[in-house]
């Protein structure tokens, strides 16, 4: 099946065509910036331009940086807060005239690393962390995700908000060097650690393709690994959740 991915995010709109049977970008992927107010008809007005350019008439999956609950917009993190309480599904399905099926961007990044990536056959508890303007997080437990956990919000034991103290954009903005990013990671996981006690940590987003640089700082027992699509698991996921609700009766 054929599916238009799109992954929102703090910085920036990304999307391609996906075929949902192998996880494949079978179209160039784009990315436009995240217009700033990020309100939902600067999001929506972007998303138009995003069918235009991929010449999209069909189902559409959208991992959005919210929690998401029956297609309601319950947070909003990096996004305008005017999201909130919205019904982002049919808001976005009004304005475009397609079929949307919007799930929380981490979640949906989650789903493409178990069904194809780093994921793929473990039954335990995995917890995906996608690393970019924030700090999102995916928990799965023998396959099974518990969405929407919102994990990048937990203070940490050092008063600070987790994403707010080791996302990418933190290392980016304070010009931190990768030890000393590294650690501030660490902190965070160790804290997932003991709350959780994961098998398996994937680190999504672009920076884990920079994993060698910072993990002789990591301490967990859980192993830590890049995730196998780095920053296109939005895009990926967002199509599988797509094909899974369109196959529910």
């Amino acid at each position: 099946m054929k599916i238009l991915g799109i992954d929102v995010g703090g910085t920036g709109i990304k999307s391609a065509i996906v075929e949902t049977t192998t996880g494949e970008l079978i179209s160039e992927r784009l990315r436009i910036v995240t217009p700033k107010p990020a309100t939902p008809m600067a999001v929506g007005d972007v998303l138009k331009d995003v069918l235009k350019h991929h010449e999209w008439t069909g189902p559409v999956g959208m991992g959005f940086p919210a929690a998401i609950q029956h297609g309601i917009a319950r947070t909003a993190s990096n996004i305008d807060k005017s999201f909130i309480g919205l019904p982002i599904t049919e808001y976005f399905r009004k304005q475009t005239g397609l079929p949307f099926h919007i799930a929380n961007d981490a979640d949906v990044a989650g789903m493409a690393e178990m069904r194809f990536g780093a994921g793929k056959g473990n039954d335990g508890v995995v917890l995906i962390i996608t690393i970019g303007t924030g700090l999102g997080t995916a928990l799965f437990s023998e396959g099974h995700l518990q969405p929407n956990t919102e994990l990048g919000h937990v203070y940490l034991e050092n008063g600070h908000e987790a994403e707010r103290y080791a996302s990418e954009a933190v290392r980016v903005t304070k010009d931190l060097k990768w030890k000393e990013w590294g650690e501030r990671l660490n902190l965070y996981l160790s804290t997932m650690e003991n709350l959780l006690w994961p098998d398996l940590i994937i680190l999504g987003g672009g920076v884990s393709e920079k994993l060698h640089k910072f993990s002789p700082m990591i301490t967990t027992k859980a192993p830590v690994v890049a995730a196998s699509f780095l920053n296109q698991a939005g895009i990926v996921g967002a199509a599988l959740f797509a094909e899974k609700e369109m196959k529910k009766p």
